[in-house]
Formats: C-alpha cells, structure tokens, sequence
C-alpha cells in the first residue's frame, strides 16, 4: 500500500484524512471484501425487517413534507426520498430493530455508514467496488475514532454509535465523492462538530435515531466540504477538539497507527438475538437448557444469571413495558427464551413483553454481577420445583468471533425478518445481489430490490 506516513507536523485529523484519500480498493484483503457483503446482508435484513416499525413509521410522517428529488429508496417501503433523507430513514430502521452488526469493542459499525453509501450507489451510479471501498474505509474511520476516547467516553454516557458512526458517514460519503485530503479534514471537521448521542435515549426510539442522525449529518459533512465549507483541521485532537473534549483518555495514536496493517471490519460481529450483544450468552445458555431438559414455565422456582457488570448497566430494566424497553432487560430476556425457545424479533415485542406468562416468570429471573465475568461471557442456574438444578456457562455466544455467525446463518437470519415484507423471489434476489456485491455495475440495484410495491 503507497500511503505517505504521518509527519511531525501533521495533525492527526489531516493523517486520517490522508488515509482515506490515499486507500485503494486492490489493497483491501479479499476477507474483508467478503466481510463488507455479509455486512450488507445482514444490514439490510435488519432494516427492511424495522421498516413499518412505529419508531420509522413517526419518523417518515415528520420528515415525508420536506423530502426532495426522489433520489434514494426508503429500504422495505415503497417511498423514496432525497439521499439525506433517505440515509436518515434507512440508518434508524437498521437499528430500530437492536439486531444490528457489532465491532467487538465499539460501535454498530453498519447502521450509520451502509445508509449513506447505498443512497450515493443509488442516486450517482456507483459501483459494487466501489461501494465496499467507501464502506471499509467508514467503519475503519469510525472504529479508529471509538477506539480513540473507548471507554472512558461510552463510560460518561455517550452513545459511541452515534457520536463516533457519524465520522465513519463522513469518510465514506467523502471517498465515494472523491474528497481530495484538505475537503477530507473539512468533512471530519464538520462531523466533529455534530457528533451526539446520549445513552439516556437507550429503550426509547431515540436509540436508532442515534445512527440515523450520523448517517444524514456525516453525508452533509461531506457535501459541504465538497463545496469548501471550512472547518478546523484540528477538529479530532485540539484542546477544544471531539477527542479531548468527549474524553479525558484521548489517545490520537489509535487514529494515525499504519492502515492497512489490519482491518477494523474483519472485527465484525452478527446478532443471532434480537436485543444487546451482553446479553446473548446467557440467552444461549437458557436455549440450550431449554432444548435438552424442556422445563415449563410453571416448573421454574428461579432463574439466576451470573454476568458482567456492563450486563445490568445496559441491560437492567427490571419491569419493561414496551418492546424497546424488553431488549434492555436481561430479566425479560431470559424468561421469553425459556417460555418461546427464542429471542428473535417476536420475543421482543411489546405483546412478548407484556405476556402473563413472561411477566410471572421474569419476576422469578435474577442476575448477579461478577467482576471476572467478561463482556460477552455469562453462566445460567436454573433451579426447578423438584430440587433439580439445571447449569450452563456460556464462554462465547453464538455471533461472536469465537462463534461466528456463517453465511447461511445470515441468510436464514435475512428471511425470517424479510418474510412479511418482500416475496420469496425478491427476497432471494436480494440476497444473490448482495453476494455478487464485487461485481455489480450498478450497486444501486441492492436499494431497488429492496423497494416493496
């Protein structure tokens, strides 16, 4: 890879925006490539899946009288909208859902980059390559940047996805734009400035607006820059910059380390479950308990989940009311597993949530912190009226990169939350399409499948 390294005088947002402009398609390893189609498969199952949930529907109602030329596609909808709108709609119904795609330590790296790669594909004709190119260089941009102020800056209450997603937009709405590196900095400049999300907004629909938000915001970034909107060149490391100011562990050398030397997407985790990553592994456990001893509901005296302690601090909604709410209650979790032998979509519902039977059994669930618990690790007891102790300790769910999601699973995953929205043909074109994603002419044939009549 011919890439200038960075120079004592060189900021680190100019350095980043140097390794944007300079990346080349050629260079990115064909795993990544192949990672970059499971990302779309899997982006769009989610999207078109949230599309006629009430969070896309009350967006759409407000937004609908401000549309401009029909430039893009509303993804699962039979709408279509003006690119910046249409990156707005699409980023929170792929995150509505809570199913999205995960970087093992970071951000949902999709949700706020896909909508504004694939609207630029639709509307300027872009190619399969080089949609992948501008979308594996956003999620390196975003991820680089989380990484940067991770934790301490999640740990103060931000929303990583949407206030780092929003630089990853910016970086790959400026590669497929053909930003050279000083409009380049001007657009990190300008997402710098508007990057925000609150984790307060966690079980309400303001959660996907996160990366809806990022993904409209980072594409005007890098239309005014186009046109030579200015920004300071120092928006990611000064005194008063994102870095310093949304942490006090600012660390710039995650920024500018080499690129190319690994690649933050071949990081990428699948959702099997439809609710946070933390808590799949003792969803796993009351899944495979459930499979091999079958216990009712009724039988059940306790259900004890030993976790991390992030695990209560996302997820510890002790009496969710609503179905966004149930995906942040590790209690709500474990009992519709038990009960349904499930925790897609439908588990998560607020008629799932709200269920006597759930309800009576989740108040029967507990969970206990241990500080040696890691993140995605988790252990399941549960105690039937017999005397009978059920136990299982789950090391690595399924959907992390010890356990991996494969490419079947992704495609059963995209039917099962496309099945009431798109025709078995469409559907099965849809996924081909996102297969064939390198040799595509035209990548905006993706968006337009998945329109609904």
């Amino acid at each position: 890879m011919t890439q200038t390294p960075p120079t004592s005088s060189d900021t680190v947002t100019r350095t980043l925006a140097r390794y944007i402009v300079q990346s080349r398609y050629e260079d990115i390893p064909k795993s990544v490539v192949h990672e970059a189609s499971r990302a779309l498969l899997n982006w769009m199952g989610c999207a078109i899946g949230a599309a006629r949930h009430d969070t896309v529907n009350f967006a759409l109602d407000a937004f609908a009288p401000f549309f401009g030329p029909a430039q893009a596609q509303v993804v699962g909808r039979s709408e279509r909208a003006d690119v910046l709108h249409a990156a707005l709609l699409n980023g929170i119904s792929s995150h509505v859902l809570d199913f999205d795609d995960t970087h093992y330590r970071t951000v949902h790296p999709s949700a706020p980059v896909m909508p504004v790669v694939l609207a630029l594909a639709e509307w300027r004709r872009f190619t399969g390559e080089q949609l992948i190119h501008a979308f594996v260089v956003g999620v390196e941009a975003e991820v680089r940047i989380a990484l940067s102020v991770f934790p301490e800056h999640y740990d103060r209450g931000w929303h990583i996805t949407g206030t780092a997603g929003i630089f990853g937009a910016a970086a790959a709405a400026g590669k497929l734009l053909g930003l050279d590196e000083k409009q380049m900095t001007w657009a990190l400049g300008i997402a710098a400035t508007q990057s925000s999300g609150l984790r307060e907004m966690f079980g309400s629909m303001c959660k996907s607006f996160h990366p809806g938000h990022a993904a409209q915001s980072g594409l005007a970034a890098a239309f005014m820059a186009e046109r030579g909107y200015t920004s300071s060149d120092r928006a990611l490391e000064a005194p008063r910059g994102f870095g310093r100011v949304m942490s006090s562990r600012f660390d710039p050398d995650v920024i500018t380390a080499p690129w190319g030397e690994r690649y933050e997407l071949a990081q990428n985790m699948y959702k099997p479950f439809a609710c946070g990553l933390v808590v799949h592994a003792v969803i796993d456990g009351c899944l495979q308990l459930r499979r091999e001893h079958a216990p009712e509901a009724a039988q059940i005296e306790s259900i004890q989940a030993t976790v991390s302690p992030l695990v209560l601090e996302l997820t510890g909604k002790r009496t969710p009311m609503t179905g966004l709410e149930g995906k942040f209650s590790v209690y709500h979790a474990l009992a519709v597993a038990i009960i349904q032998g499930a925790a897609g979509e439908a588990q998560f519902s607020t008629e799932a949530v709200r269920s006597p039977e759930v309800v009576a059994l989740r108040e029967r669930v507990s969970a206990v912190v241990d500080p040696k618990m890691r993140k995605l690790e988790g252990r399941v007891r549960i105690v039937l009226r017999d005397g009978r102790v059920l136990d299982r300790h789950i090391s690595e769910a399924l959907g992390t990169l010890a356990h991996p999601m494969s490419d079947q699973d992704l495609e059963e995953k995209f039917r099962g939350l496309v099945q009431a929205i798109l025709p078995d043909d469409q559907a099965n074109a849809l996924i081909q399409a996102c297969w064939d994603l390198p040799q595509l002419g035209d990548a905006g044939t993706i968006a337009r499948l998945a329109a609904t009549a």
